[in-house]
């Protein structure tokens, strides 16, 4: 007999992890030794006959040969019935669960224990590599496990493997109808009432800047749905933890449980409640006891979590700006008066001391020159030592905080010389980036443990290219460097492909989306065209992919679409070339080149990696720049010193590759940054000329790129300490009440449009960004970066809509006045609204948006014909004064409601 146990009071995820195990044990049967929580109940109540559902007390415990636990490592979670692990006829003891926080204790013969977010993604992933298919109720359970236990993908501990197992499960035909039954019903009138109650003696503490909250509530008996009530607590108050206790008497005794919810990082709430016997995940968790003095367990688990809370970093913690006196103040025109006289290709730089502190090129001066910088000094355009900069013992005592932050490195102290800073934004990222760690711990250290990246550099291609890519990928490469050798041409793989490609865990195949080729072949006759060639020959081979030919430069594009092999490539194939940019933020004029020169155009040094595939050197890879010790070092390194200033959209693209990729901004290049904003070259280009791409269109994408990804957060906070959203508008700036009101947006999206996808987000994002300006700037800004016209209306009627709903909001004594007010703007409106208003306004706008908005009138058109009243335009406006009168509790049912008619419009 194989029996699967679920933990006492158990969850959707339980269930359905226990569900689907029925189908890998055969015959099994389920146990639930204590129970189950209340909307389960409510499901098993109508469903119950589907499962396999066995009573504890029904088990013959002779019978039984194998015990499967889900979703605990814990005996005492298991009730009476962890006694069945010391019966002598136990042959196996299979344990899945996704705690890793937990130490297993059960005497396991197999354990499937991963940091997934739902432990039915595990029990989906061994049904999908069986081949086994499921039924639409068995299906629909287990697609609620992992919809509860995720937050339907929301919460921090969610992976994209619980992405993909829900998918899999809705291909088996999950009942979407049963899913929205179960999901975040709304609050029952008991549960509003309790929350009136929790809101009027929820007492808070402030600790290192995050709000704690907590409270008792005392009942007569026991009350469902009470995380649901927590949860809808921390959205009202918005405070970033809170333990909610319920205390109700049973059978004699009292009876206590706590909810905890925490959004602070390096708190684990999992831990505070396992000396008390209680479990869960880092950012929600719980307990449940009886016969305890309420007041002083509270009391425990809130110092627990309030002495948790990490402190910030100090001063002596964090390393300052470096001295900029130390650099040298000779100008552009007198550097560049040298090199002519010298005949030099370049100048070394030092300080007073003799002391080398960087190289300026002739490539550098020129272009300075060239930009009208003539009378600038130096300091801002010469290349610095780097290998100096960050000393192996500092790196080791500061690595935790600048991986996490993935913004740069930390600058220290070396031979007595200041070298650095450490800025807010460092902070704010190492405690985001310490979930992300801890959530892809294994891909982090797939990525470390890549042997040797130094030795890819003369590895002959078949080497690492067959282990590393996937089989379709590989012939693909090898056809078109077939097609580029019978042509005499030199053919490469560039850019972030082969940034990938050397970071790929060897021993899983690597199939790359998107990937970019060039041609390097002058010197056998290649023109401008050579790119469009290979590209036809490639497509006469693959007769299924689409080719493209487009800009003036004729490069040329392969793409396929769900292909069985090469799945949705896209390939970018060009001639080697050069760019000049005619004046800063301008599109580049582009001209043939050599291989060299085109990785040189390329914006940083990690992806200015080319890899050739043709003889007579196949498989070597060249690296001019130091891109491979940058990857190694996870370094994000800009190629030359007036990058930013020729093309402000490197800035967006640093930091999105540092906090994708968990690299960091190097020192220099973060100086770079810098000074290409605080130089005031974006304003003056802008008032110069008429068109500025890098500025409007190719800004706007950058931005689509950061604010559509996970890690926007992160890129955003990294953005904002570079001063870097000027590029936006000179007066934008990421202070604290626009990170506030993008706090608030992300509560808008996931309360308002988490199903029906009705905004773009990203784009509500930016717009909320925008709205952040001062009003005479919004709808220009919006109109420059070509925002959809109701957008840009929105903006520019934003301030006098805010005006006018704050103005009268504190008229509005009767819940009837606000919808009145409100009704009058729609969703975003209102959202945007809400985001600049104060708390107070903000939670009226809430109750009308989530509760006034919802309430019908109690009569409807057909109600009124059957009384008597004539159908007309008069409807509207009975229905209408009926709804107001529901609304103010005049009318509360349907008699009331014709007796309200009868009052206001006699027939």
């Amino acid at each position: 007999m194989n029996l699967i146990l679920c933990h006492t009071t158990a969850d959707f995820d339980t269930l359905g992890a226990a569900v689907g195990l029925t189908r890998l044990l055969e015959g099994s049967k389920i146990v639930l030794p204590g129970g189950c929580h209340p909307t389960v109940k409510d499901f098993l109540a109508l469903h119950r006959d589907e499962y396999p559902l066995i009573e504890r007390r029904a088990v013959i415990t002779s019978d039984i040969r194998c015990l499967a636990v889900v979703d605990t490592q814990q005996r005492e979670r298991l009730g009476k019935a962890a006694e069945w692990f010391d019966l002598p006829n136990i042959e196996k003891v299979i344990v899945y669960d996704h705690h890793l926080e937990q130490i297993l204790d059960i005497p396991a013969t197999e354990s499937h224990i991963c940091a997934v977010g739902a432990v039915t993604t595990l029990v989906v992933q061994e049904l999908q590599k069986r081949q086994i298919s499921l039924t639409p109720t068995e299906a629909t359970v287990m697609a609620l496990g992992i919809h509860v236990d995720t937050g339907s993908l929301s919460y921090d501990h969610s992976t994209p493997e619980d992405a993909l197992a829900l998918a899999w499960l809705m291909q088996q035909g999950v009942s979407l109808s049963v899913i929205s039954d179960y999901i975040e019903p709304g609050l029952s009138p008991h549960l509003q009432q309790l929350l009136k109650v929790a809101l009027e003696d929820i007492k808070t503490e402030q600790v290192h800047g995050y709000q704690v909250g907590w409270v008792i509530l005392k009942t007569e008996d026991f009350v469902a749905g009470l995380s649901r009530l927590a949860s809808e607590l921390v959205d009202l108050t918005e405070i970033d933890a809170l333990f909610l206790a319920h205390e109700f008497e049973k059978k004699g005794g009292n009876r206590l449980s706590i909810i905890g919810r925490s959004q602070i990082p390096q708190t684990n709430l999992s831990q505070i409640f396992a000396p008390l016997g209680g479990g869960g995940h880092t950012k929600a968790a719980s307990v449940s006891l009886k016969d305890v003095n309420s007041e002083e367990i509270l009391h425990q688990v809130v110092e627990n979590l309030l002495s948790s809370i990490p402190h910030p970093p100090t001063a002596r913690d964090l390393m300052s700006s470096p001295v900029r006196t130390i650099l040298p103040s000779t100008t552009i025109e007198e550097a560049h008066r040298t090199l002519l006289r010298y005949g030099h290709s370049g100048l070394s730089v030092v300080d007073a001391g003799g002391n080398l502190v960087g190289i300026i090129s002739r490539r550098d001066l020129d272009i300075a020159l060239h930009h009208g910088f003539a009378h600038a000094p130096v300091k801002g355009y010469m290349s610095k030592n780097l290998k100096t900069i960050l000393p192996d013992a500092e790196l080791s005592e500061i690595e935790s905080l600048m991986v996490t932050y993935d913004i740069g490195r930390l600058p220290v102290l070396e031979n007595g010389k200041l070298l650095g800073i450490v800025t807010r934004t460092d902070v704010l990222r190492e405690l985001h980036q310490q979930t992300e760690n801890s959530e892809n711990k294994g891909k982090k250290k797939e990525v470390e443990n890549v042997p040797g990246l130094g030795e890819l550099r003369l590895a002959p291609l078949d080497t690492f290219g067959v282990s590393r890519l996937a089989p379709a990928l590989w012939e693909f490469l090898t056809k078109a460097s077939l097609q580029a050798k019978q042509r005499g041409w030199h053919l490469y793989l560039v850019g972030g492909a082969v940034r990938d490609l050397l970071l790929a865990n060897p021993d899983e195949p690597l199939l790359i989306p998107d990937i970019d080729m060039v041609v390097d072949g002058f010197h056998n006759a290649a023109d401008v065209g050579a790119g469009v060639e290979l590209a036809s020959a490639i497509q006469q081979i693959y007769p299924g992919a689409r080719l493209e030919v487009h800009g003036a430069f004729q490069t040329a594009a392969l793409l396929w679409h769900n292909d069985p092999k090469l799945d949705s490539l896209w390939v970018d194939i060009a001639t080697a070339r050069t760019e000049f940019y005619p004046y800063p933020a301008a599109n580049p004029v582009v001209e043939a080149s050599s291989i060299r020169q085109d990785l040189y155009r390329r914006d940083f040094t990690i992806n200015a990696l080319a890899l050739r595939l043709t003889p007579p050197h196949p498989g070597k890879l060249l690296d001019f720049f130091g891109g491979l010790l940058d990857l190694q070092a996870k370094k994000i390194r800009i190629l030359h010193p007036n990058s930013f200033i020729e093309d402000p959209t490197r800035i967006y693209r640093a930091v999105r590759f540092a906090v994708r990729l968990g690299f960091h901004i190097e020192k220099q290049t973060e100086e770079y940054i810098r000074y290409a904003i605080q130089s005031g070259v974006y304003d003056r280009t802008v008032e110069e000329n008429s068109k500025v791409p890098a500025l409007q269109t190719r800004l706007k994408s950058e931005l689509k790129y950061i604010l559509q990804a996970s890690y926007w957060k992160p890129a955003l906070q990294m953005l904002g300490e570079l001063e870097a959203l000027q590029c936006i508008h000179p007066t934008l700036e990421l202070d604290e009440g626009l990170l506030r009101q993008l706090h608030l947006m992300e509560h808008c999206l996931r309360k308002f449009d988490s199903q029906q996808q009705r905004f773009t987000h990203w784009q509500m994002r930016l717009e909320a960004i925008i709205a952040h300006l001062a009003p005479e700037y919004r709808s220009k800004v919006a109109q420059n970066l070509q925002f959809p016209a109701d957008s840009v209306k929105r903006l520019e009627n934003l301030a006098e809509a805010k005006n006018t709903v704050v103005e009268h909001l504190n008229n509005c004594e009767k819940p009837s006045e606000l919808v009145k007010l409100l009704r009058n703007y729609d969703l975003p409106m209102l959202m945007f609204i809400a985001l600049q208003s104060p708390r107070i306004v903000r939670r009226k706008i809430w109750y009308y948006l989530t509760v006034l908005s919802n309430v019908e009138p109690i009569l409807n058109g057909n109600d009124l014909k059957k009384i008597g009243y004539k159908p007309g335009r008069e409807y509207k406006k009975i229905l209408d004064d009926l709804l107001m009168a529901t609304l103010d509790g005049e009318v509360n049912d349907k008699s009331g409601a014709e007796e309200f008619l009868k009052r206001n419009y006699p027939r």
